[in-house]
């Protein structure tokens, strides 16, 4: 007999543990090629795509997120938005307050020379205006401010929906919200963008109006839910797509690889508008084989990827510091930056640096959630 997946437990989710680390390792790679300039010089082939690993950690939130509110409303019970957002407070809150601590109190933690003003992390809206020339530092943070609006929207829209009986049409939302993307992609590349495509610094207006904002970036969280949609809502449907995880796996390489190569030039038009849906789309197949029972990735339990996946979120929010701060020591040891041995520092310490805020700040807090 084969076992169901549960999205609420832990140790059935070997699959999604994968990719859990392989979208931080994604990150990681990226940032670090542009920390170290494009240092060791076979890495920024290798982290081209990394940026990408955020879309794959939206979906994953979209999907896990989704499943656990689903599966309430299948229970026949009401979502209480106070219950849902008091778990993601403790989930997310604590190891952020540390690390923007240390980023506003330890100036030789920031990787770049200045930081927008705190009121824009309070209140997660950094990630709208954010000029990343003048105001670099800890600007991955922008991903967290997406995710934390997703946490305050979705819970209110399924409320909504489920006084009003809606939810049998609820699937009409996320077609127009997908829709809607490729709508203000276009208007804001078009009257944003494009007046400022001849400038000098234009990359920093594509990032700031296009990259970062979250109306732009739905895509990925959109894709997750459809699939805790199907997995929860259609069971007959997901049986029939669950016979095929490790074809999905393949699937979603390929579109990827597609993906790769329309996005090669970031900034153009194609890319812009159709580039982040393609991504998502292509590691919605992916988190489809991952929760697949027949797929390898459901099969395989590898403590490796489970630990990074445990120091995701800690690794996620610290890593660039840590790089940071390991190039600066570095120098003064005259470890050479282009040599593979800064690159394995940089990984060593990170996950120890991880590992310590798990330990000392996620389990508790984990745990006093669980209180």
């Amino acid at each position: 007999m084969k076992k169901e997946l549960n999205p609420d437990s832990q140790s059935k989710l070997f699959g999604l543990d994968h990719l859990r680390a392989l979208a931080i390792i994604l990150v990681f790679f990226f940032h670090y090629q542009i920390l170290s300039s494009g240092r060791p010089q076979w890495l920024p082939a290798l982290a081209k795509f990394g940026w990408t690993g955020v879309d794959l950690f939206f979906v994953l939130s979209g999907f896990l997120i989704s499943s656990q509110l689903f599966s309430q409303i299948k229970k026949g019970e009401r979502i209480s938005f106070l219950k849902f957002f008091r778990k993601r407070f403790f989930r997310i809150i604590p190891v952020f307050t540390v690390v923007l601590a240390i980023y506003f109190c330890i100036p030789f933690f920031r990787e770049k020379e200045s930081l927008p003003p705190i009121w824009r992390f309070l209140t997660f809206t950094q990630n709208f205006g954010l000029d990343i020339k003048d105001h670099g530092t800890f600007s991955h943070f922008w991903s967290l401010c997406v995710e934390e609006h997703f946490y305050f929207l979705l819970p209110i829209t399924l409320i909504f929906l489920q006084r009003t009986h809606s939810l049998k049409k609820s699937y009409w939302l996320i077609i127009v919200l997908f829709l809607f993307g490729f709508i203000i992609r276009n208007f804001v590349w078009n009257n944003f963008y494009l007046p400022k495509i001849d400038d000098e610094n234009s990359w920093i207006y594509w990032y700031k109006y296009i990259y970062y904002p979250t109306y732009n970036r739905l895509d990925g969280l959109l894709v997750g839910v459809s699939i805790a949609g199907i997995y929860q809502f259609l069971p007959n449907v997901w049986h029939k797509i669950s016979r095929f995880g490790n074809q999905l796996i393949i699937l979603s390489l390929m579109v990827l690889t597609g993906a790769y190569f329309l996005c090669y030039d970031q900034n153009s038009y194609a890319a812009s508008i159709f580039g982040f849906p393609i991504v998502a789309l292509g590691y919605g197949c992916m988190v489809l084989g991952a929760i697949s029972p027949v797929s390898f990735l459901y099969k395989w339990n590898s403590k490796i990827t489970t630990f990074i996946a445990t120091l995701s979120y800690s690794l996620y929010l610290s890593h660039k510091g840590i790089i940071h701060m390991v190039q600066q020591l570095g120098t003064y040891l005259h470890i050479n930056a282009n040599d593979n041995l800064m690159l394995l520092l940089c990984i060593l310490f990170s996950l120890l640096g991880a590992l310590a805020l798990n330990l000392a700040i996620e389990k508790p807090f984990m745990k006093l959630r669980g209180k």
